[in-house]
């Protein structure tokens, strides 16, 4: 089986949402976390805080640099992702269509590397 990672993103021009509205969407999330660990695709997920509280970190010319705010500077910054565990690109992408009606974001599906000496999934 090949991970996949399901990322949800953000444009940060979402309506604000009222208390309500914030708890269903998380109850969507449990319940779609719930279905996702009884098939056995569980591998690990997490939500994130916005981007403005990213740091980040790189060298140049030997230093260590730290930088305030995402790295990417674009409109769309990850919220939050699950990796999972699927046969192959049609059961992850079935996966993300729920998971994007859970958490009511656009969910991109990138497949993990293969590891060294591993057969790939056909």
């Amino acid at each position: 089986m090949t991970q996949y990672l399901l990322s949800v993103y953000m444009t940060g021009d979402e309506p604000e949402l009222s208390e309500d509205e914030i708890q269903k969407i998380y109850g969507q999330v449990d319940e779609f976390n719930a279905e996702v660990k009884a098939a056995g695709a569980w591998v690990f997920a997490g939500g994130l805080h916005p981007a403005t509280s990213a740091t980040v970190v790189r060298v140049q010319d030997g230093e260590v640099l730290t930088t305030d705010g995402p790295f990417a500077e674009t409109k769309e910054q990850l919220g939050g992702f699950w990796v999972i565990e699927a046969a192959d690109l049609d059961a992850a992408l079935a996966w993300a269509a729920k998971g994007t009606a859970a958490c009511m974001g656009p969910v991109e599906v990138r497949p993990f590397q293969d590891d060294p000496g591993e057969e790939p999934d056909a």
